[in-house]
């Protein structure tokens, strides 16, 4: 029986173990890279094949052990099998190989094994020799678990190795004493200033013109900021493959019907027969297995189990009483109810004290049978003097799984816990603190409610379209396409049928799987990128979940840089700034003070003290670094020319320059900062600039 969960299970194993220890490593992708490889694989780095095969494990492996869709799985592989690669080529090309010392250290300096009891010494310290042994002994009488640590074995010698190769680049990153001098003065040294601000927007937009050559020009010069991915665009009109009106009248008269008993006339004994119906039969689970679309539920079950909208309905029902029917999700459903238990489920809370010797006790406990039972009773009596205070003393004290809970066990039912613990809960009442002693120690429990169960039989059919319905949405369907086939506009002939939804979606990628409303249309994907597909072409998809789905390429955007209309809501408000800019240049020549700027342009003058120059923000600026910059290029009192800013133009006076009398004895921490600050995320960094460098052939598509 299920006995407080874990709290009855202790046993040790070296895969947990080794697991544990080696997790994030196995899904962080370091494998060898040396399996087989497919004749045809799933891409490229450098020219070295990555394996298909390997990489279909992945996939397996994020689907199940994470729960990831298709595309989520797809592309943690890719990131996986690139990483490894990248950094297996770069370990083989520096020679790097980790050895038995490596290695040693590598499990010595691991807590999963260092703390565990199986490997201490008698003085408490960790005992490679005892690991050795113990790995020795599974050699010789676990072939599977030795096969399991060899695995785990070349995942620690990989890990060691891109360690190594991390370390070694790590170390070649270093701030200078210059730097850290720098470091310390853009944050000590302060200035006050003061500015003029004339906003682009003090520009009407229609006294300023932008070609569409000075857009492209602009896109020209920064390939980077305008990169964009292949992708397709297109439109699609969903069929819906649903019950009709009809159809859920039909199928409510049939669960109906199945409410009333029927008298057929047997051809083998030439007599009526009494068919029994859902009411009357004596054998309902044989009349549901061959009636309903859902099976037979043995379990008594809360209140909360049932829809929310029918459950108080159907728990209060009389005995061999029924409901419905009703609708709880893709089901008609009627529910007649057959048993009821008051109380039937108990929430309660356990505060476990174990000892040496106890069923599944902890090998941290050290304490005896007596101790145990000495502790118990104190917590008793502090949980009964102030039973507010259970949780908080079951976090510090108890040795059970659910202490971190609070010691809250959740609802269960009778007979899952053990004897005792399980008599107690379900002979008194809510609210009860009692002590009770099993195998797994003692317990201090606390009731904390009880519920009612019911045991419901529940005849169900699917709502699915008939046959007439499907054949309607197929010919409705087919006479789209049809007439689409003489139009040529999806939109044009949506219009012609008023009831009919068209849906864009633009930018797909090469590897996208669903699309708004549309799940695992993977085929239609696939067709968007075919080469074959033109601008304008059509093609009807079946849907998975009924219907079907008429689709049209509307756009192709090939990999390189964005074309003018894309480019256009980020490019256009910066080429009219730009000349904005300088017609307000141009405007306010010869002007060298603040007041004058500041009087010809009907704005006023702005102070701001204690500048520095790790602030970008200035306020009543904004985001101006150029105005920061500026500002500590200047003498005191001086003021400068007009100059581009990000949102307008300025002029600036350096009333103030604070420097920092107070420089340190040393500059080296802020030389360790700087450097610990540049070996951030050194990892992501590496595989980055690796991929920048690397040619890569991506081939999911063909696979995917």
């Amino acid at each position: 029986m299920a006995v407080l969960g874990s709290l009855r299970r202790n046993s040790f194993v070296l895969i947990a173990v080794i697991g544990m220890a080696l997790f994030a490593f196995v899904i962080a992708g370091v494998f060898d890279g040396n399996s087989f490889q497919s004749q045809e694989p799933i891409g490229k780095i450098n020219g070295e094949n990555l394996s298909l095969n390997d990489f279909r494990g992945q996939v397996d492996i994020f689907k199940k052990s994470y729960n990831f869709s298709d595309l989520q799985s797809i592309n943690s592989a890719w990131d996986q099998t690139v990483r490894s690669e990248l950094f297996n080529q770069q370990i083989k090309e520096l020679g790097i190989n980790s050895g038995k010392d490596h290695l040693e250290f590598f499990i010595s300096s691991n807590p999963n094994f260092t703390e565990n009891e199986r490997f201490l010494n008698d003085a408490g310290f960790f005992d490679m020799d005892m690991f050795s042994d113990f790995i020795s002994e599974l050699k010789d009488f676990d072939p599977q678990g030795y096969t399991q640590w060899s695995l785990q074995e070349s995942e620690f010698k990989n890990q060691i190795n891109i360690d190594t190769y991390l370390n070694m680049i790590s170390s070649g990153i270093n701030s200078n004493i210059f730097e850290a001098e720098n470091e310390f003065l853009k944050s000590s040294e302060l200035v006050d200033i003061s500015f003029v601000k004339i906003p682009y927007a003090s520009i009407d937009d229609s006294l300023v013109s932008v070609s569409s050559s000075e857009i492209s020009k602009y896109i020209k010069n920064k390939p980077t900021e305008f990169k964009q991915d292949e992708s397709r665009d297109v439109q699609y009109v969903l069929f819906d493959e649903k019950s009709s009106k009809i159809d859920e009248r039909e199928l409510r008269a049939r669960l109906s019907e199945m409410l009333v008993e029927k008298v057929e006339f047997n051809q083998v004994s030439k007599l009526n027969e009494v068919i029994p119906s859902f009411l009357t039969t004596n054998d309902i689970s044989l009349y549901l297995d061959e009636n309903s679309d859902t099976p037979y539920d043995t379990i008594y079950r809360p209140k909360g189990f049932f829809p929310s909208n029918h459950g108080e309905l159907i728990f209060n029902l009389s005995k061999n009483k029924t409901y419905g029917p009703y609708v709880d999700g893709e089901f008609f459903k009627i529910s007649k109810l057959l048993d009821k238990k008051n109380n039937g489920n108990v929430r309660a809370s356990h505060i476990l004290i174990s000892y040496v010797g106890a069923q599944g006790s902890n090998p941290q406990v050290v304490r005896t049978k007596d101790e145990a039972r000495k502790e118990a009773n104190k917590i008793l009596g502090l949980v009964r003097s102030d039973s507010n205070n259970f949780s908080t003393l079951a976090l510090e004290n108890s040795d059970g799984p659910s202490k971190t809970n609070g010691g809250d066990l959740g609802f269960f039912q009778d007979g899952m816990m053990t004897k005792a613990f399980n008599d107690f809960v379900f002979k008194n009442r809510v609210g009860r603190i009692g002590l009770v002693e099993t195998e797994f120690g003692f317990h201090v429990i606390k009731i904390t409610a009880k519920e009612d169960l019911v045991k419901v039989a529940t005849l169900a059919l699917r709502n699915i379209p008939s046959d007439r319905t499907s054949d309607s949405i197929f010919n409705i369907t087919s006479k789209f396409e049809i007439e689409l086939s003489s139009v040529g506009s999806i939109i044009d002939v949506a219009e012609n049928n008023k009831l009919i939804e068209v849906k864009t979606q633009n930018n797909i990628n090469r590897l996208d799987h669903d699309l708004p409303g549309l799940q695992n249309q993977r085929r239609l994907v696939q067709w968007l990128f075919n080469e074959d597909t033109s601008i304008n072409d059509y093609q009807r998809f079946d849907v998975s979940n009924g219907g079907y789905v008429i689709a049209q390429l509307t756009g192709k955007k090939d990999e390189g840089l964005q074309s003018n209309e894309l480019a256009l809501i980020t490019v256009l408000p910066i080429l009219q700034n730009q000349k904005k800019a300088k017609i307000i240049i141009d405007n306010n020549k010869g002007i060298s003070s603040l007041d004058e700027l500041a009087k010809l342009n009907n704005t006023e003058i702005i102070n701001v003290d204690a500048i520095n120059k790790n602030t970008p923000v200035v306020s009543q600026a904004g985001y101006e670094p150029g105005l920061i910059g500026k500002s500590f290029s200047l003498e005191l009192n001086q003021v400068s020319d007009l100059f581009i800013g990000e949102t307008g133009v300025y002029m600036i006076r350096l009333d103030k320059k604070n420097n920092s009398s107070n420089k340190p004895n040393s500059y080296t921490p802020f030389q360790k900062q700087l450097s610990s600050k540049y070996r951030t995320n050194l990892d992501f960094s590496v595989i980055e600039s690796l991929k920048e460098s690397a040619d890569i052939d991506d081939n999911r598509s063909s696979y995917y």
